[in-house]
């Protein structure tokens, strides 16, 4: 029988301590590459990923969010290799996210498995 763990949702993977802007962004280009090491493969990726930007103001360091729409089993497994590809430097940790505040990973996941649009932005 399935579980919650089974259902998707949005995850948020954190990579903390990026000193500079210029260090977090050059972090991106190789997890794209982890999650999605064909470019020119044809469409869906098997995880709807997205990246946004945290901190990084005068008295924090910057972190690179990775948002994620997947199974918390998934979620998990992504994070232990973003974890791996960054080393032990920077911590990396996982929460759940706002689906909200991740639209398009939401609408990315619903078109790709044929479910149609969010409509009222609460998956219904």
């Amino acid at each position: 029988m399935p579980g919650a763990e089974d259902n998707p949702g949005v995850y948020e993977i954190r990579i903390h301590d990026c000193p500079t802007l210029r260090e977090a962004l050059a972090l991106q280009d190789p997890i794209e590459r982890l999650l999605c090491p064909d470019p020119d493969h044809a469409p869906p990726c098997e995880i709807p990923w997205s990246f946004t930007l945290a901190g990084g103001d005068d008295d924090a360091p910057t972190v690179l969010v990775l948002g994620v729409y997947t199974s918390r089993g998934r979620a998990a497994q992504v994070t232990d290799r973003v974890r791996t590809l960054v080393g032990e430097t920077r911590p990396v940790d996982v929460r759940e996210g706002e689906a909200g505040e991740w639209e398009e990973l939401v609408e990315q996941y619903r078109f790709d498995k044929g479910l149609g649009s969010v409509g009222n932005g609460r998956g219904q």
